[in-house]
């Protein structure tokens, strides 16, 4: 019995085992398209690699996001004043097909706070396709000249910017180094009279301790180191009086506290000369005619 089960094991053993073409067979009953998907998924991923290679893969990104709906269509701008909408557009570096969900909001903020009116700013995104813009921007208090050198500064002495056009000829013009610190205290002067300050084409201060003011007809009022808003009160008084300020001179000294010192111009002072009193200055008490 024992020499007859042992061929028999040995031949179960042989129905079980698959011979080779019987496994590959199966082969056969994949779907037809099963070769075509493989190579189109290979094909895939090799132009997949060849864009992350070439450097490619933020513009189809982009590109991609775009065609399903989230390309950039607008801009929102808020704040701005100074700033034009062309050096905004820049910053922000909006490219045609540009994405929403690609946008680098905070490298855009950076951008926008190195223009030069621009104090803050902050940019948001809104989904599908707009870009919030709000800007916070310097106010320009004063244009300070140094040299040839003309900037827009703001109430602190800071420089905004060079580019200085006529929109900003009412602000005051100070002058020489130093001006730009301590341009708040002539302008808070002069706001105390209003009639001078609009005849006031600049302030010059003399040796970073005091003021000298020049007016739009030429004339230069040279103030004292202290208590300029009783000599500027003054001078204002005799203008009213007698026109002080329409006269034919060149300055009006009011450094000392119990005098005003007048220079005549170069034809007033021929004048006086061929009338017999040729002197170059009048003095007089501060409040009466000169």
């Amino acid at each position: 019995m024992e020499a007859e089960l042992a061929p028999r094991g040995r031949g179960v053993a042989r129905l079980h085992r698959q011979p080779v073409w019987r496994a590959a067979g199966r082969l056969a009953e994949l779907p037809r398209w099963t070769g075509s998907a493989a190579a189109l998924g290979f094909l895939s991923l090799t132009i997949t690699y060849g864009i992350i290679l070439g450097g490619y893969g933020r513009e189809v990104s982009d590109a991609l996001l775009s065609a399903v709906g989230f390309e950039i269509e607008a801009v929102k701008l808020s704040g701005q004043r100074e700033t034009n909408e062309f050096q905004i557009l820049e910053a922000l570096e909006i490219q045609e097909g540009s994405s929403l969900a690609l946008f680098d909001a905070d490298a855009a903020r950076k951008r926008l706070s190195d223009i030069a009116w621009v104090k803050n700013a902050s940019v948001m995104k809104l989904y599908p396709g707009t870009i919030q813009v709000n800007l916070e921007e310097r106010v320009p208090y004063a244009l300070w000249q140094r040299g040839d050198v003309v900037s827009i500064i703001n109430e602190a002495g800071d420089v905004i910017t060079d580019d200085v056009d006529g929109r900003y000829a009412n602000l005051l013009l100070v002058v020489n180094h130093g001006a730009q610190h301590r341009a708040k205290e002539i302008i808070t002067a002069l706001e105390d009279v209003p009639g001078l300050r609009s005849r006031v084409r600049a302030a010059f201060l003399v040796g970073e301790r005091r003021w000298d003011l020049m007016l739009e007809n030429g004339i230069s009022i040279r103030l004292p180191e202290e208590h300029m808003d009783v000599a500027l009160a003054d001078v204002v008084a005799m203008d009213e009086q007698n026109g002080l300020l329409s006269r034919d001179i060149i300055a009006v000294d009011v450094r000392l506290a119990d005098r005003v010192v007048v220079r005549l111009s170069d034809e007033a002072l021929e004048r006086r000369k061929e009338q017999g009193k040729g002197r170059g200055q009048v003095a007089s008490a501060r409040g009466h005619n000169t």
